[in-house]
This record gives C-alpha cells, structure tokens and sequence, in this order.
C-alpha cells in the first residue's frame, strides 16, 4: 500500500494542469476545438429542440416562427452539426498528434541528459514502454479529455439558460443537479476505485514489457541453460497477473459507466415528472414543458462524456505521471557549457572520493597522474570500483569530493564536448546499433574516409574478420548482431575509440573476451599507439599490464601505485 501511494505522488489535478501547460503555442487550437465542439453540440440539440418548438405550435403555443422556418433550423443545425464536429475532432487529433511528437522528443532529449549515469537503474522494457504506450496513451487526453470538460461546462451553462428563461427554471434546477451527479459526483466516486486499478495495469505493462524484450534478448543464453521452462512459466504469471489487473481494471469501468447510465435514466424520468407537475398545477403550458424537457433529454451527452473519463483517466494518469516523473528528474550531473576547453596533454586525480548514494563511499583519496605517451594500468578486484572511477574521469557521475583535474583545469571547469572530445572510454560491452558495420565505425568519425575505417580496425584487430563477412563493412549489424561473438563487438568498439582519436582512451577490460593471440596484436597496437596519446588500461590480465609503464592498484576503495 506504501509503494502504491508512493507511485501516486501526483493528483490527477496537477497531472492535467502540468500536461496542459505542454499545449504552449497550441493553446489556440484547444480554444478553437472547444467552440467548434460547443457550438457543434448546441447545433445537434437544436434539431430536436426546434422539432419540439413545432410541436408546441401545433399544441397551440405562441410561437413566432412559421413550421417552414422551424424545419429549415433544424436541417441547418444538423448539417452545421457535422461540420462543427469535424472542425472540433480534426483540432483536437492535431493538437494530440502534434503534441506526442514533441513529448517524444522532450523524453529523447531527457534520456540524453540523464545518460549513461542515471540510466544505468532504468529497465529498457520499461523506457520503450514509455515511449510507445505511455505517450499514445496521452491522446486519450490531449484528443478526449480537455476538450469534453470545457464543452460539458458551456453546453450545461447554456442549456440552464435556455430552460430556465424560455420554459422553467425548475426544470433548470433538476438539469443542473443531473449534471452535477453525471458530470463530478459519479466520477468521483467512480475514480476512487479506477484511480488504484489504472496506475496498478500500467504497472504491471511495463513490467512485463521489460522482461518480456529482456527474454527475447537472451534467448540463446536461456537455451543453451535449459531454463526455457523457468522462464516461460514466469512469462506466464506474468501474463496472468497483467490479465488480472487487465479484468479489474475493465470491470471497475463496466460498473462505473452502468453507474452513469442510470444515474442518466433516474434524472430524466425526474426531469419529465417535474415538468409533468408543473403542468397539471398550470405552473407551466404543457408545449413549454416539451420544449423544456426535450432540451434537458438532449443535454446529458457532453456530461457522460465526462462521467465516461475516469476510465480512461486513470491510465492516463498513470502514464502522464511516468512521463512528468522522467522530464522532471535531474540528471546525475549537469553538463558544462561555459567553461574551458582544453586539448589534452595531462591528468591528475588528489583526493577524489565518491559513493552512488552520497554517503557509502566507493573510492576515497584516490590519486593519479597520466602524461601524454604513458599507458597506465589499474588493476583490482571485480567490485573494487575501477570502471566507476573511470566513469568520474569523464563525469558520467558528479564527484563527491577531491579533483580531477585536465592540464590543471579540474573536470567540473571543464566544457562537457570539449571533454568528450579529448576523452573516450571503450567498455566491456560494445552496443552495435542495426545499421551496416561502416555506420557503427562513423559513429565515433562521421567523415572518416574508408582507409581511416580499416586503418582502426586493423589497429582492434577485426579487419580480416571484417572483410570475411559476406559484404564487408557494408554488411547489416542487424541479422548478425546476436551471432556476433562478444570479443568481436569489443574488437569493434576499440576500433571506435582509434578511430575517433581522442588523446586520452579509457580502456575497460579491452581484451577481456579475446584469445590470447587477438590480444597480443591488441597490446601491440596499444602499444604503438601510446606515443601520440595516454592510455588508462583497467584489467585483471596480467598479461595485459605488462605494457604498463605505470600500475595502479585498488582495494578497499583507495587507489595506491605499484611498480610495473
């Protein structure tokens, strides 16, 4: 219970207001769709109104108008009527559509500046459910919810006006308390029980995306462990409990929507009965009754329409809070625009400390130096925190102390693009994205020319294993990218990295999952290639620190130099 009010840290009023203030510029074309939606709905009741108008002439009431003319606006009403209603839905669906593409846009720009650090904890499955699900999902309310609300508001003040002057204001009365019970009591009663269930499906969908894709990435690893039965009998819970909530979420709107449409049902037998009683006390001609009734039958249908949203609200809800909680979440560090932009000649650590929460440190009083053309080793324990410290020399992460410092200039000083120029990290794992092997290259050159291509992979040692692919650097990641072996994705994002030429390369286990031979031409290039640039080499491989002029040492946290 804790956890679900936890994920229900906003109200769905404050959920409308802040995805309301995403219309911006577009706000116009809301306001546009309202009137063409209030208007276009006046219109749809004015065919039976001004079919009542006539039937009250023909009772006798002191009508100005001829029947020819009373038939003329009803058949105007009802063509105008379709031509509103197109007006209203074509700027509601366009203001929807537009809008998706820019909160699409504003979570890519999000996840950017959140990456790789804050990232690192997100489930894959859960982000593309957010970008897929959850932002198809707001139409529901940019296309079916704002709109409603504010035509509901005018098309109830306006009716009110219109009995209550042309017929009977106690006719009016009941309108407004049927519109009040339809249009915020039975939703509020209704939300109460949709509100839990909607936020509950959302997340058991995302949930279940994400192991779902996660499944169907490691397929091969899940057979060649036999645990295809394991994994399909938690698929299937799974799939069993998304049902579940799927059933109540469904059931909970059935009830919601039987409660409106009796709700509905009792206020016009009550508007009939009024008017009925108002007739037989002469209090009221029955040709005004009619016209006053049949305005009333005819008016309900914006406020069902309200009635109707908690249903979808609550999904809605659910969604936009995901979507909010990402835009508004800061990034583990800002990056740097006004500062200084170096051209890398040297590196010193002092007293750098950092711990993931702030306080449970991780590395403390770490210190280092790297000069141009030295290779510098740093070995340890799994765990010890050597990939973390090299994540802080490119402050993927913000340090919680010391300085790291770039020709003197400490990191925080320094501009990010400047940085990320000057420095690249090559991790244990190399994400190709399904596009040919030259596009994956470019990435790190966009116009490098083919002989630079070939020059970094003979560099990685991938170039003969390159060109026995069936089209070369030209053949599609995409069908290959899972038969791949996880050196030859590490092989090809170390070629990145030489390609890319930064003066200072971060190497995370660079020959972990190659055989001892690709990893002596490894070294050798390494090695040749420390005369124009540093290096900073973390690795468990004795084999790989030998060509270290200089080893660094963690355990504990503390860093401390031993000879090479």
């Amino acid at each position: 219970m804790k956890e679900q009010k936890r994920k229900l840290r906003r109200s769905g009023a404050k959920i409308m207001a802040s995805l309301i203030l995403l219309l911006g510029s577009l706000a116009y074309i809301m306001i546009l769709a309202v009137v063409n939606g209030s208007i276009g709905f006046i219109c749809a009741m004015g065919v039976t109104v001004f079919g009542a108008v006539g039937v009250a002439k023909a009772l006798g009431e002191a009508v100005a108008m001829s029947y020819g003319l009373i038939i003329g606006l009803a058949v105007g009403c009802g063509v105008l009527r379709g031509l509103l209603r197109y007006l209203e839905q074509y700027s509601n669906h366009f203001i929807a559509f537009k809008l998706l593409a820019v909160l699409r846009d504003k979570i890519f720009c999000a996840l950017r500046i959140l990456c790789p650090a804050k990232l690192e904890s997100k489930q894959k499955g859960s982000i593309i459910a957010m970008i897929t699900s959850d932002i198809e999902t707001l139409e529901v309310f940019y296309a079916h919810t704002v709109s409603p609300i504010c035509i509901a508001v005018i098309v109830s003040t306006a009716v009110f006006l219109f009995v209550g002057f042309v017929s009977s204001w106690y006719l009016a009365l009941v309108a407004v308390v049927g519109y009040f019970m339809i249009g915020i009591v039975v939703p509020m009663i209704s939300s109460g029980r949709l509100k839990a269930s909607g936020v509950k499906y959302r997340a058991e969908f995302a949930s279940f995306n994400a192991y779902f894709l996660d499944s169907i990435k490691g397929i091969k690893d899940i057979v060649l462990n036999n645990a295809g039965y394991e994994r399909e009998t938690e698929v299937d819970r799974r799939s069993e409990l998304l049902l579940k909530e799927t059933k109540k979420m469904k059931h909970n709107t059935t009830r919601a929507a039987a409660a409106t449409e009796l709700t509905v049902s009792l206020f016009i037998i009550a508007t009939l009965a009024v008017g009925i009683v108002l007739v037989h006390f002469d209090m009221l001609s029955i040709g005004k009754m009619i016209i006053g009734v049949v305005a009333v039958f005819g008016s309900f249908g914006p406020v069902i329409a309200i009635s109707a949203l908690p249903g979808n609200l609550t999904q809605t809800f659910a969604s936009g809070d995901r979507v909010l909680n990402l835009l508004a979440e800061k990034p583990a560090v800002t990056e740097v625009k006004n500062g200084a932009d170096i051209d890398y000649e040297n590196l010193n650590v002092s007293d750098l400390s950092f711990g993931y929460d702030g306080q449970t440190q991780v590395l403390s009083d770490i210190k280092m130096h790297a000069e141009k053309g030295e290779i510098i080793g740093i070995a340890g324990e799994s765990g010890c925190g050597k990939s973390t410290f090299l994540k802080l020399l490119l402050r993927f992460w913000q340090k919680n102390g010391g300085e790291i410092a770039y020709n003197g200039i400490d990191i925080d000083r320094v501009n990010t693009e400047s940085l990320l120029d000057n420095v690249t990290m090559v991790s244990q794992t190399t994400y190709l994205f399904d596009e040919t092997i030259e596009d994956n290259l470019r990435i790190a050159k966009p116009n490098a020319t083919q002989e630079e291509l070939e020059t970094a992979c003979r560099l990685a040692s991938v170039h003969d294993f390159i060109m026995t692919l069936p089209n070369g650097y030209k053949t599609q990641v995409g069908a290959l990218g899972d038969n791949l072996s996880a050196g030859e994705k590490q092989r090809i994002g170390l070629a990145r990295a030489f390609l890319k030429g930064s003066e200072l390369i971060l190497l995370d286990e660079p020959t972990s999952n190659v055989d001892s031979i690709n990893e002596g031409i490894i070294l050798k290039a390494l090695k040749e290639q420390k005369r124009k640039k540093s290096i900073i080499l973390v690795s468990h491989r004795e084999s790989t620190m030998a060509i270290a002029d200089r080893i660094y040492r963690v355990e504990n946290g503390a860093m401390t130099e031993v000879k090479a």
